[in-house]
């Protein structure tokens, strides 16, 4: 978020998208293309509520954030409305151009991020190369609230349908993926299974 501020843009908006972005991504695991698809009218920068609509599968469902994240959408609302005069769309992140996000623009311009901190090798102009992806910070945080659960000690199995349910999977089965996908969460589950406390105490 700190290299993506420091994007040059002559306008100011692609500085504060990109870091808006970010920062929405990590913090409610949504699908790339939903935050890209967004409305201003999606976003209730009162109550913290995003309305996300006919997204894969054809769901639709609400997403509630945590107050820091509606504050910083709120601010990233009233930057971007200054900036932005020509009101070209109706989208919630904008372009530099003022235009909705560009999936394809958005990816070059986090692998470029990637490549500028260290996490991802230079590739050839005309490609990206391997590393961080956008859709790996929603990975991030289904696994960082599986862990934190089985740590606390929680009965993960009757939380999961709930977290399903907040990340827009058709089935939390599809949920249960990220627990053989991690090793940690992997071991965390084996203990529990195993009547074991996180870190070996039964």
């Amino acid at each position: 978020m700190t290299e993506a501020a420091r994007l040059p843009s002559s306008s100011g908006l692609r500085p504060i998208t990109y870091k808006t972005l970010i920062g929405l991504l990590a913090s409610t695991g949504l699908r790339p293309q939903e935050a890209l698809a967004l409305n201003k009218a999606d976003v209730d920068l009162e109550t913290g509520i995003l309305s996300i609509r006919q997204t894969k599968f054809g769901k639709s469902r609400f997403v509630p954030v945590d107050d820091s994240t509606r504050r910083a959408l709120a601010r990233y609302a009233k930057q971007r409305d200054r900036l932005d005069r020509r009101r070209a769309t109706e989208a919630f992140l904008v372009s530099e151009r003022g235009q909705r996000l560009a999936p394809c623009s958005t990816r070059r311009t986090f692998a470029a991020l990637s490549c500028a901190i260290g996490l991802r090798k230079p590739a050839r102009k005309t490609r990206s190369g391997r590393g961080p992806r956008l859709q790996d910070f929603r990975h991030s945080f289904v696994t960082r609230r599986l862990i934190n659960w089985y740590r606390a000690g929680c009965d993960v199995e009757r939380e999961l349908p709930k977290l399903a349910t907040y990340v827009g999977h058709a089935d939390p089965a599809h949920t249960y993926w990220y627990i053989q996908a991690v090793p940690e969460l992997l071991q965390l589950a084996a203990e529990r299974l195993d009547g074991r406390r996180p870190g070996g105490e039964r």
